[in-house]
């Protein structure tokens, strides 16, 4: 059965562009228009990966992650952050909320392919 990716982004077009990609390497894409989104459609049903933008209306980033990292189904599912923003300040801020790794945008979707298969295989 297909691995289900949780992709977390304001931008439709963003959004698109990594289901195609995910989609094309075999993945199922369940997409999320901002963070309380993406939160509602993980609690409703379980993914193997979060990909997440951090600037987003009603909630960014980095709370979803605390959110779904208080949850134990989210304990340890990976949770890449895919997002403009790549200063170090930034990325200690999501490992502390608990963000396996970052992609910065924009991204090579080979690049994007690469780490998700590295992460859940």
């Amino acid at each position: 059965m297909a691995k289900t990716i949780l992709a977390v982004d304001d931008s439709a077009s963003i959004r698109q562009m990594v289901s195609f990609t995910l989609k094309s390497a075999g993945y199922e894409v369940v997409e999320a228009v901002d963070g309380q989104d993406g939160l509602d459609k993980a609690k409703s049903r379980g993914v193997n990966l979060v990909l997440t933008d951090q600037n987003m209306p009603r909630m960014d980033g980095l709370t979803l992650i605390r959110n779904l990292r208080a949850m134990p189904q989210y304990a340890s599912t990976p949770i890449l952050m895919l997002t403009t923003e790549s200063s170090d300040a930034m990325k200690s801020q999501g490992r502390a909320a608990g963000a396996t790794g970052w992609l910065v945008k924009p991204f090579d979707p080979q690049k994007l392919i690469e780490v998700v298969r590295k992460v859940i295989g």
